[in-house]
């Protein structure tokens, strides 16, 4: 049995830490030798944030009643010896629960009134709202305090069908999904809108997100989790009960919310809950065996998923098995396969991605740390080749070359005015691509989207617009690579020319790339896709659904288009960072030639003494070359960053 999820995670948050000081370490090393540009700092801060703050999420999801908060009790909270989320007997989790932690934000449970749906802010606008969450603080040492707390995510309440209606928990032409009405014709809705846990649990400090799911009502009614918040977890744990194996309302969340497409399958792990209910002293173990395969095989098939990624679990024994330390039932009770799955999954994929990352990140650091060491290399050679033809010359030679190193710097000052021309011309394309992916030209992009869909009644013709709308998008995105390659061929231009004249080393890096994001307009194409037959045209018809769905929507394409932008800028400061050095590099030779001059005037031994100390700074570069890659090799090799593969892994959505 390999490492359970827990021990994966904290293995992967001791990499984060050991990266995090090696990353400052390196910084501060450049930062010393003034190798520390725009473009190398940007890397820097980059690498350091996506490795600091990256976070590992993973959604549960199920119908009412299958131990979805169970099973997150015993795969993380077993440790407190008791449940921590409610996992009674009954509907438990009422309204979509985040747990994390934010060491910005006191240990808390935030509470979101249900009210809030009556506006049509969206969560992520809420969030920032502080003052209309319910906010109860959380008594981090104190495990029976906590999980009395958390029983608030379980509260209901019984209103009118009016009300119901209006937040979105009642739907006249939907009457099998509708809650059942008591005698005074009051139905339950819950309480809250959305729960936020923050508490420092050691794999929550790391940066695991745990997303805990209601039903399919709840689910149905929140636009924006099932179109923001569970597309984009790293896997998605579906969970079935063992005795009833798929019900018409599991089928409907699987369908309609979790099998969007064949690349985000990649990321769903389907858990057979509650196999003790299979155990049955009348029958053999063999006969208990063989009906829990069955009850596999069929949810894998009626899911469309490979057999493998059905995992038989027993959550509530697997729980009472680390509270009791019984390692027979905890491996009868099959968590710790389930606890395999996850950490070679999730683990093995989110290492290999920050690999990757980290791969590239050191690489283009190399690259652009490398062009100034170059810089001040061939500025050495220079001064070594004008130093040696002074060998034997007399006065008025040396006072002549002086004369000559004064003149080029005057010519080289004026010159600068063409440099600062093209910093202006690529500006302006850089601004203008800048506009291209702005919210603004976003908000028109969807406005035709936006207006159909907030047209009362049914909304005949809204797929096709919507297919429009994307197809808008991919253009847009396919403008900006076009406007990158396009500054890229001018700046390429410009740099050759500005090597001939002033002996440059200028290199324009490849235009940046852009297609990974096009990729991600497709995933939010396919997940937005659903809400648009006729299994929800119902829904649709009510403008508030209709204007929630729109708002998640903007929100992710928001999400897209900015880190776009981000890409295009950092390249911008990798293409502009190394003309920045050049010139500084040029005024540092014109001030060291001068003084060179000025000191071999003013004693004979003066030029071998500049020799020589150029020499050693020749030498001081390659050591300097040999400890920068000494450094950003440590960076790719610090432990605990070693991929993992399994034949049921998962990928991110």
């Amino acid at each position: 049995m390999g490492p359970s999820f827990n021990e994966q995670f904290d293995q992967h948050g001791a990499w984060r830490r050991e990266f995090a000081q090696q990353l400052k370490r390196l910084a501060e090393w450049m930062s010393s030798h003034e190798l520390m540009d725009s473009a190398v700092q940007e890397r820097l801060q980059r690498l350091e944030e996506q490795v600091r703050s990256d976070k590992v999420m993973v959604a549960f999801v199920a119908e009412f009643s299958r131990g979805k908060s169970e099973l997150i009790n015993a795969i993380f909270f077993a440790d407190y010896g008791r449940r921590i989320m409610p996992a009674s007997a009954g509907r438990t989790t009422m309204c979509p629960t985040e747990l994390g932690y934010d060491a910005s934000v006191v240990p808390s449970l935030r509470l979101l009134p249900i009210e809030t749906r009556l506006q049509m802010q969206s969560l992520a606008e809420w969030r920032v709202k502080t003052d209309r969450w319910l906010e109860i603080p959380l008594d981090v040492g104190n495990a029976d305090q906590i999980a009395k707390a958390l029983e608030k995510v379980a509260e209901v309440r019984k209103v009118s069908l009016d009300n119901a209606r209006a937040l979105g928990f009642w739907h006249d032409d939907l009457t099998d999904e509708n809650p059942v009405p008591d005698a005074q014709g009051l139905v339950e809705v819950p309480m809250w809108r959305h729960a936020l846990i923050n508490i420092p649990h050691p794999l929550l400090k790391q940066g695991l997100v745990i997303l805990d799911t209601p039903g399919l009502n709840a689910v149905g009614a929140e636009p924006e989790l099932t179109v923001n918040l569970i597309p984009q977890a790293h896997a998605v744990v579906f969970i079935l009960s063992a005795d009833t194996g798929v019900t018409r309302s599991d089928l409907s969340i699987w369908r309609e919310h979790l099998a969007i497409s064949a690349d985000s399958m990649d990321a769903r792990l389907v858990v057979l809950n509650k196999i003790d209910t299979l155990w049955d002293t009348l029958n053999s173990a063999e006969q208990v065996h063989a009906q829990m395969e069955r009850q596999c095989s069929t949810s894998a098939e009626m899911l469309g998923v490979p057999l493998e990624r059905v995992v038989p679990v027993s959550a509530q024994k697997g729980l009472v098995a680390k509270i009791t330390a019984d390692d027979l039932l905890l491996e009868t009770s099959g968590l710790p396969v389930l606890e395999e799955a996850l950490a070679k999954g999730i683990m093995g994929r989110r290492q290999s991605i920050l690999r990757a990352a980290v791969a590239n990140g050191v690489a283009s650091l190399r690259t652009e740390t490398s062009r100034v060491i170059n810089i001040r290399r061939r500025d050495l050679d220079d001064q070594m080749a004008e130093l040696r033809s002074l060998r034997g010359k007399n006065a008025s030679v040396i006072e002549s070359m002086r004369h000559r190193i004064e003149q080029e710097q005057r010519e080289f000052d004026l010159s600068t005015s063409k440099i600062q021309a093209v910093r202006a011309v690529h500006l302006k394309l850089l601004r203008d691509v800048f506009q291209q992916l702005g919210a603004k030209a976003l908000k028109v992009e969807l406005a035709e989207l936006a207006q159909t869909l907030q047209q009362k009644g049914l909304k005949l013709g809204v797929k096709k617009i919507y297919l429009q709308t994307f197809d808008k998008l991919r253009g847009t995105l396919d403008k900006a690579q076009a406007s990158g390659t396009e500054i890229q061929a001018m700046l390429g231009g410009t740099f050759r020319q500005l090597n001939a004249e002033f002996g440059f080393s200028l290199q324009v890096p490849s235009p940046p790339q852009l297609e990974h994001f096009t990729h991600d307009l497709s995933q939010i194409e396919q997940s937005h896709l659903q809400y648009l037959g006729m299994g929800n045209a119902l829904k649709l018809a009510q403008p508030e659904f209709a204007e929630r769905l729109v708002r998640a929507l903007a929100m992710r394409l928001r999400t897209v288009y900015e880190s776009a932008a981000n890409d295009l800028e950092l390249w911008s400061k990798s293409a502009t960072a190394q003309l920045d050095a050049q010139l500084r590099e040029r005024r540092r030779s014109f001030a060291r030639r001068i003084e060179a001059v000025d000191r071999i005037q003013q004693a004979a031994s003066g030029l071998v003494e500049r020799i020589a100390e150029i020499e050693a700074s020749e030498d001081e570069l390659i050591q300097l070359e040999q400890r920068l890659q000494e450094l950003t090799s440590q960076l790719v090799a610090v432990p605990g960053l070693d991929p993992v593969t399994s034949d049921r892994q998962l990928v991110p959505a």
